[in-house]
């Protein structure tokens, strides 16, 4: 099964913008400016959506212009709408169990937490979509997740997370072919 839809997890505005919540954002982002796609806003998609060609295949990007919490429903509008499976659709977010530098991916699975996921997960009504986990690191406090990516990282976190989003975008042709076994060797095995 090839992807046809890549979705960036964060939240809209300049506000959010460097926030550690936003590098799924951030992947989709360098996704359209290396295939050379432009973001137009989609109001019935509730998004900003750009239409890239990787290995001859046309792939979606999608940037939700809800907040974190309500990503679902702009995922499930453009999903229905071009008829997409779930299982062709790829999730970048960030992750706090990962540490910064370090990208991963998983083809299904709970929420861990993260209400971008809870909230696609229930929209979509299942579990089975393809996730790009791009780590964060974690405040060491349960207690401050909130403060923390809802914050800039810092500028040597930053640097090992534009090498993450690096690595990520050497494996998308694999991953967009539906090669998740030899994209996670590689991907994975750079940590």
């Amino acid at each position: 099964m090839t992807i046809k839809l890549i979705v960036g997890l964060g939240n809209p505005g300049k506000d959010y913008q460097s926030h550690r919540h936003n590098v799924g954002v951030w992947f989709c982002e360098a996704l359209a400016h290396l295939y050379t796609g432009n973001f137009k806003k989609e109001a019935k998609f509730l998004g900003e959506v750009a239409q890239i060609n990787i290995s001859d295949q046309n792939i979606r990007l999608l940037k939700p212009t809800t907040f974190m919490n309500c990503s679902g429903q702009s995922i499930q509008s453009i999903a229905n709408f071009y008829q997409i499976n779930t299982n062709e659709i790829l999730v970048a977010h960030d992750e706090l169990g990962i540490s910064p530098g370090i990208a991963k991916i998983k083809s299904d699975g709970g929420h861990g937490g993260h209400n971008g996921l809870r909230d696609t997960i229930k929209a979509l009504g299942t579990k089975v979509f393809h996730r790009l986990r791009i780590g964060i690191g974690h405040p060491g406090d349960k207690s401050q997740v909130a403060n923390f990516v809802l914050h800039a990282p810092s500028k040597s976190e930053l640097e090992k997370i534009q090498s993450a989003l690096s690595d990520s975008l050497q494996v998308i042709e694999d991953m967009i072919k539906g090669n998740f076994d030899k994209a996670m060797k590689t991907l994975h095995t750079k940590e």
